[in-house]
């Protein structure tokens, strides 16, 4: 057996969602330009000005066999798509589809430009694409084929991204998503050393209002996006003592390595996260060497795919660190399902963003009672849906 062709397909569906959509944005690197601060992202849809049904679109990648079989990874970008197709066709062309370490090796080698950032994500969605087409040939749910099932199924965060952050929307969001199961929380900061005082006092109200809602028994964590600094996160640290954050998550830009590592020395009881914007397990294991985070972010769908991601797993059980990846989708199930449960303890659940994609998917991945179940379908469970999806047009990229 051998790969043939790559494709793509661009898709839409309509996603009828009927909660708020973006009434707060995090704080972002960027936002210390205040023309930049006024470019808010669209998120998780681009129009939401005339309310749902929302018309959503995206990307698939399908990597087709001479004997009739597919692998396909979604949703990906267009950006991910443009890059499979200029670096990567030429090399998966008549290769063994589940010789899938040899070709990360030559798509790693022969992009040695982009070990990091957008070409290492491109990479990640080929690598996905493969492990579903072995899964697939195979008659098992990728999880099987990494080791597991660990346990049947995974607790699930809520994280908050895209909701408001006033203080008594948070409140209100966190008792209904405690409502429905979910035990651990994450908001995202609206505020950066660069808002003051105020700023501070924000934050600390987004905090506190989560705690109160959340109850003493909740995790509960907070998002600064790479946007404050060293004195300005020890300060929210102590500030926020008495709520017991189990951490503070990406307090500084990815490449300030040094700078995670003193704050995990002085945070004294409160975990300091990251991770997220790291690739590869040279990316991790420069952390890890550092003693840079107590919780390991790295996304699946970013880092360098399955085949990564399982490295950087024991790379990080032999540093005691755990692995709660960023998002991810069902990628991340597989993963997690994967691993033992001290490595891989908990998924990220983005209560809107990762809701989009089930418009798409025949599988839908949606929590119960605060937990995902795992898939049964052969793959990673990321095949298109019978019905409700249009293919606005599809492209061979290679073959």
């Amino acid at each position: 057996m051998k790969i043939d062709r790559l494709r793509s397909l661009h898709v839409s569906a309509e996603w009828d969602y009927h909660e708020p959509l973006g009434e707060a944005f995090l704080s972002r690197p960027v936002n210390i330009y205040p023309e930049l601060a006024a470019l808010e992202p669209s998120w998780p849809v681009a129009d939401v000005a005339g309310g749902p049904p929302y018309t959503v679109e995206a990307h698939f990648l399908l990597i087709d066999t001479d004997e009739g079989a597919s692998g396909i990874c979604g949703p990906v970008g267009a950006e991910d798509i443009a890059i499979i197709e200029r670096y990567f066709g030429e090399i998966l062309i008549g290769e063994d589809p589940q010789a899938i370490e040899r070709i990360w090796d030559k798509m790693y080698r022969h992009s040695i430009h982009g070990r990091k950032g957008t070409p290492m994500m491109a990479l990640s969605k080929v690598d996905l694409a493969l492990w579903d087409l072995k899964g697939k040939l195979l008659g098992a749910p990728v999880y099987q084929l990494l080791g597991g099932p660990s346990r049947e199924r995974i607790r699930a965060y809520a994280s908050m991204l895209g909701y408001s952050v006033e203080p008594n929307k948070v409140i209100e969001r966190t008792r209904h998503f405690l409502a429905q199961g979910f035990t651990a929380f994450k908001w995202f900061m609206p505020c950066a050393p660069k808002d003051g005082e105020p700023g501070i006092r924000k934050n600390l109200a987004v905090i506190r209002a989560a705690r109160e809602a959340a109850g003493p028994d909740c995790d509960l964590m907070f998002d600064a996006w790479s946007s404050w600094n060293v004195p300005y996160t020890l300060r929210m640290i102590e500030l926020s003592r008495e709520y017991r954050p189990y951490w503070f998550e990406e307090p500084v830009l990815a490449d300030l390595i040094p700078q995670y590592a003193e704050l995990r020395r002085e945070a004294r009881g409160v975990f300091i996260s990251g991770g997220e914007h790291e690739y590869t397990r040279w990316g991790i294991k420069a952390l890890l060497d550092a003693g840079a985070v107590d919780v390991l972010q790295a996304d699946v769908t970013w880092a360098g795919g399955l085949s990564e991601m399982t490295k950087i797993c024991a790379l990080a059980s032999a540093y005691d660190i755990p692995v709660i990846p960023h998002h991810g989708g069902w990628p991340s199930t597989h993963l997690i399902a994967s691993q033992a449960l001290s490595t891989c303890p908990m998924q990220e659940w983005l209560i809107q963003h990762g809701r989009t994609p089930n418009v798409f998917y025949k599988h839908k991945l949606v929590p119960v009672d605060g937990h995902i179940h795992l898939p049964t379908a052969p793959g990673l469970t990321m095949d298109l849906a019978d019905e409700g999806v249009s293919v606005l047009e599809e492209r061979v990229l290679a073959g």
